[in-house]
């Protein structure tokens, strides 16, 4: 059976997953759009600093918000005066650590679609007399809603399965900052593994389910294509 810290870890990993996934889904769209047309000779470099999760250890990426994190420095300063409380081991502080965490998985997806996007659809509407922001509004966004759907759903699923991370910033409070990850890990550490397994039951149907409705929209959007 799943104890009452099983179910708040739960709810505070969907909390989680949720607000990290709203807010990159505000932020990505001008970053990917900007990433997909920009030429200036930076370019490159900001794309690496986006991709750099999907490549650098956990820990050292949570190692060096920790450090950013803390009174000691500008920012940690900055945060502790404006709000009165740290960031280290708060969810304030686990939010910021998953939106940088799980940036590229939804720039990238983004940044494709855009770079597919046929841009005579851009200069039709340019002659119609539709501004930068009311062609991406009313062209790019539904023609390439697919593919935010898709980077949502990568995104709110890479925040749930985040461990290192969340474990360097977060630490573990029971109803705080323990998400399923680090409780399933305190269920293996103290041998409850009737409790693990069925933490991870659920993490394995929900990452399957997750998959089968993003590889779904894949293929209709392919057949969709094909059939134009």
């Amino acid at each position: 059976m799943l104890t009452e810290l099983d179910y708040s870890a739960f709810w505070l990993t969907l909390k989680l997953a949720g607000f990290t996934t709203i807010i990159l889904l505000i932020l990505s769209p001008a970053l990917a759009w900007w990433l997909a047309r920009s030429k200036l000779f930076f370019r490159p470099v900001v794309e690496a600093f986006v991709a750099l999760p999907l490549v650098l250890p956990p820990t050292v990426l949570g190692f060096y918000l920790l450090l950013s994190f803390s009174p000691n420095n500008i920012f940690g300063r900055f945060w502790l005066n404006f709000t009165g409380s740290t960031l280290a081991f708060s969810f304030s502080g686990l939010l910021i650590a998953s939106v940088i965490y799980s940036l590229p998985f939804v720039v990238q997806p983004l940044q494709s679609a855009f770079v597919n996007f046929d841009k005579a659809h851009l200069e039709v509407a340019a002659t119609m007399g539709f501004n930068a922001r009311e062609r991406f509004y009313k062209i790019v966004l539904p023609m390439t809603l697919p593919s935010f759907i898709i980077a949502g759903a990568l995104g709110f699923a890479h925040t749930i399965g985040e461990f290192g991370v969340v474990l360097m910033i977060g630490g573990n409070i029971p109803g705080e900052t323990q998400v399923l990850s680090i409780a399933l890990f305190d269920h293996v550490e103290t041998l409850q593994y009737k409790q693990a397994h069925m933490l991870s039951i659920t993490l394995l149907v929900f990452s399957m389910t997750l998959l089968v409705l993003i590889y779904g929209v894949l293929q209709k959007r392919q057949r969709r294509l094909n059939n134009a």
